[in-house]
């Protein structure tokens, strides 16, 4: 007997590259997806908490990775973001996880970003969050963010 897949209704999705290192490009894409959230009526705090998660992502990628990608899915219940990257991978994602945590560079520190906060602010920000990490490889993220139909969260 085949599995049963139950389709849910997709209402947006889109993929925006980022490029590793290129810090004048670094907000762009956490722009956009504010710009179609509001587009699509999305709830406020939705909004703010997708844009924190895909800034801090973007951050990320931009510092760490060669390049990388941010996906974005919206359906009726939740807004669901995956960030994935091409980059040296996480050892210990305990503790790259902890506030204040960083492997930031002396140039990246002086541009103001590494502060140990990014996979923090990911997770606090998130109603679900995933990460994985393959040393050599890179990194994956998968965060949800529950819309909650009439309410603000």
């Amino acid at each position: 007997m085949g599995a049963v897949s139950v389709c849910k209704q997709l209402l947006y999705e889109d993929s925006f590259p980022v490029n590793g290192g290129n810090f004048d490009e670094a907000g762009r894409v956490s722009g956009k997806i504010k710009t179609i959230l509001r587009g699509m009526g999305i709830n406020h705090d939705v909004v703010r908490m997708a844009a924190v998660i895909t800034y801090e992502s973007e951050i990320n990628i931009v510092s760490y990775a060669r390049r990388g990608m941010i996906r974005l899915h919206v359906l009726p219940e939740h807004v669901a973001i995956e960030a994935v990257d091409e980059g040296p991978g996480i050892p210990d994602i305990r503790l790259a996880i902890q506030q204040g945590w960083s492997t930031a560079t002396d140039k990246i520190r002086e541009m103001g970003f590494g502060a140990g906060m990014g996979l923090n602010n990911i997770r606090n920000f998130s109603d679900i969050f995933h990460i994985s990490s393959d040393v050599g490889s890179g990194t994956r993220l998968k965060m949800i963010i529950h819309i909650q139909q009439g309410q603000n969260p």
